[in-house]
């Protein structure tokens, strides 16, 4: 990856070049796969984003526009930070997930995902993000499943009240079809997935978390069915009622967390 450029006469860092290869990242905290990702975007003005963003970083921005992510998938084979080498961790280490996501860029030019929100359906992974990384892990009643004709359903809601009574919190219920155009390559494909790392507010400070895996192998996706009430809950409430702007489908892909950074 080339360094990044100043952005003349702006006092700021241009972000680093897009590319699939992710950089040389030392050392390897943990590990995880990701599968059967359906990612739905949808443009945002950027002032709308920024609020919901890390100090120190600012919106990752594409085609004059910010972009706001809904991605369900399916966590498998996690490792436990620290411990990778006794392997994934049994049961707890296989999971859906559901998360709300924005694109920044921090003031060295490194872009980033910024998570809103992340429904897990294991208790004890989401204890272990708000605990290890302060993530915003909400435990959730989850499934995946795929019917004969190839559609992806994922389910989730969230669980009021920690799970112990009380009235459950947001939903979100999508179908989506996959497709056999190849969009590996297309440059806002690559914008949206090809993201070498995240950014994370902790202890008053803007940390980045590196990860790597190989390049990513994207295609077409059509949404057939969606129900949400999770973008609304992390702030952007007319996202829902209209089709998203970008729909992609991934089989899914192996990950390498490194040791939080400076941001």
């Amino acid at each position: 990856m080339n360094p990044p450029e100043a952005v003349p006469g702006a006092g700021l860092t241009a972000a680093a070049p897009l590319s699939r290869t992710a950089p040389v990242m030392p050392g390897i905290l943990h590990e995880q796969d990701w599968q059967s990702l359906t990612f739905l975007h949808w443009r945002v003005d950027p002032a709308e984003v920024a609020p919901h963003l890390p100090p120190g970083t600012r919106p990752d921005i594409f085609d004059g526009s910010a972009w706001v992510g809904l991605i369900p998938f399916r966590l498998a084979h996690a490792t436990a930070p620290g411990f990778r080498a006794l392997g994934p961790i049994p049961y707890a280490g296989t999971f859906p997930e559901i998360n709300v996501r924005l694109y920044s860029v921090d003031e060295t030019g490194r872009r980033g995902v910024v998570f809103s929100s992340l429904e897990s359906s294991r208790l004890a992974a989401v204890s272990a993000a708000h605990v290890l990384f302060g993530l915003p892990y909400r435990w959730a009643r989850m499934s995946i499943s795929t019917n004969a004709d190839g559609v992806i359903s994922y389910r989730s809601e969230r669980r009021g009240d920690l799970g112990f009574g009380g009235r459950p919190g947001p939903h979100s219920r999508i179908d989506a079809r996959p497709g056999t155009v190849d969009r590996s390559t297309d440059e806002l494909a690559v914008f949206l997935t090809a993201r070498w790392g995240l950014h994370i507010a902790r202890g008053g400070r803007t940390r980045f978390i590196p990860n790597e895996h190989a390049p990513w192998q994207v295609v077409d996706a059509e949404l057939d069915f969606l129900d949400d009430e999770l973008l609304a809950a992390a702030g952007f409430p007319q996202l829902a009622s209209r089709a998203p702007d970008s729909v992609l489908f991934s089989p899914g892909i192996h990950t390498a967390f490194g040791r939080a950074l400076p941001s």
